[in-house]
């Protein structure tokens, strides 16, 4: 059973100043709504949260209908005119979900439940930045082309109906599994927008391997395709030297400065600090985007990375740059992209254990010597030199088909050493674990056989 996706795309609008007034106009007066409507819920709360359709009950209190001609607060009725029905239920719902959350928040503020001792009790905020959601075929009609929308609209007397062009969207409504759900009106000092929310079904990825990642300091990523026989089909290295070294000219300047400041006040660099984070933000989505293309074109169904989460890197010696080049480093932003891209194509990212995988020959030969001069380039027991993140791809890759394959049932990334305990140090395991194992020939029966294969006597520099 496929489960489905909810992902959002930007759509940018150009209104004319007229339907630019309008369009601000109708966030404001969905916002004077809501806020009213928020004080209603909580005056009813304990009402409405045992109710059988929440909704249900607060409309019974707002608004009159022939079964219900005289509502507790006829406010609404007088000073909303002709307010849409569906806003009208979407503000509910909003309304609900605030009170909801402060009554929680205020439960285990009373429980004790608390960031600090002097925390102070929760406050019920109306005046929230919400935005208004358009229903399909009630607030908003797309065109055929999904170059003009039409939207239903405040100007200030009445709710009409004006025809706004799109000027920029992005590919997702080019998919057939993708169906639009109903947007929201977005108008801030950037312009006017529409997030709209797709609901993505995809259908999922069948393959025999996998795309092992490693990232790195030298390195940001370095990927391979492995198979469950240990044959290696694809390598690439992704490192984008020039947005890291536009990063790193920021980082460096802001060090410098900070060297020459005595006292650093609140937002100091605050300029260059923003796109520091701009340069990271863009460098995790381009390269994640090549992880999950590189994944794709070779076919494989599943991406392993190693478990890092709340890893906290340690600095190198004193003088080192270490510590400051581990704070741009990316990790968890390019694994969570990669993540997000790669289910929407129906893909898997799994995790293994990480200890080893560097430090560890792939070929099986032990323990690796790192150059103290180029840190990347890693010296085997037997004097060869091979690249260390490739290696340590290699070894990501192998340990999760040692777990698929159930030749180890250890969660460490180490072999079994028997049913009797042992004083030698277990085996980590590495890719020639897999080369060893006759079950895996039968699961890559299709892999061709003019494909890599790192072998201890083929490892090249």
């Amino acid at each position: 059973m496929n489960h489905s996706i909810i992902r959002t795309d930007t759509w940018h609008l150009s209104p004319t100043p007229e339907q630019q007034q309008y369009l601000r106009l109708t966030v404001q007066e969905y916002r004077a709504f809501c806020h009213a409507l928020v004080g209603v819920v909580n005056a009813h709360w304990t009402t409405i949260a045992n109710a059988k359709s929440r909704c249900s009950e607060v409309e019974r209190l707002i608004h009159q209908t022939s079964k219900n001609p005289n509502p507790k607060y006829q406010y609404f009725g007088k000073r909303f005119y002709k307010f849409p029905s569906y806003l009208r239920r979407s503000a509910i719902e909003f309304a609900i979900g605030q009170v909801s959350s402060f009554f929680t928040r205020y439960q285990r503020w009373q429980s004790g439940i608390r960031s600090r001792k002097d925390a102070k009790p929760p406050k019920l905020n109306g005046n929230t930045g919400c935005y208004p959601s358009l229903y399909k075929g009630q607030c908003i009609k797309f065109s055929e082309c999904l170059t003009v929308t039409e939207i239903k609209v405040w100007n200030g007397s009445d709710w009409i109906w004006t025809k706004v062009a799109i000027s920029r969207k992005r590919d997702r409504h080019l998919l057939n599994h993708a169906e639009i759900k109903s947007p929201a009106l977005i108008v801030n000092k950037k312009g006017c927008q529409l997030s709209v929310p797709f609901k993505i079904n995809p259908a999922k990825k069948e393959g025999s391997c996998v795309c092992a990642v490693d990232i790195g300091i030298n390195t940001l990523a370095t990927v391979s395709i492995v198979y469950p026989n240990g044959t290696v089909t694809a390598r690439k290295f992704i490192h984008p030297s020039a947005d890291i070294d536009r990063r790193d000219k920021r980082l460096a300047r802001i060090r410098k400065k900070a060297r020459l400041t005595k006292n650093l006040h609140k937002g100091f660099c605050s300029t260059w600090y923003r796109k520091a984070r701009q340069y990271n933000r863009n460098i995790a989505q381009h390269s994640s985007k090549q992880i999950v293309d590189f994944a794709t074109e070779h076919g494989a169904s599943v991406i392993v990375f190693e478990q890092l989460k709340g890893w906290r890197p340690k600095g190198g010696r004193k003088g080192s740059t270490l510590k400051q080049r581990f704070h741009g480093w990316l990790h968890r932003a390019l694994v969570n992209l990669t993540q997000e891209k790669f289910a929407e194509g129906g893909g898997k990212t799994e995790f293994v254990y990480p200890r080893g995988t560097s430090s560890f020959a792939f070929d099986g030969s032990g323990k690796v010597k790192r150059s103290k001069k180029n840190y990347s380039l890693a010296t085997f027991s037997s004097g060869k030199q091979y690249n260390c993140d490739l290696s340590a791809s290699y070894n990501i890759g192998a340990r999760y088909w040692a777990k698929k394959l159930k030749l180890t049932r250890r969660n460490d990334g180490q072999l079994d050493d028997g049913k009797s305990s042992s004083f030698k140090r277990r085996t980590p395991v590495t890719l020639s674990v897999l080369w060893k194992d006759k079950e895996a020939e039968g699961l890559s029966s299709e892999v061709s056989s003019d494909v890599y294969t790192p072998r201890p006597t083929t490892a090249s520099a």
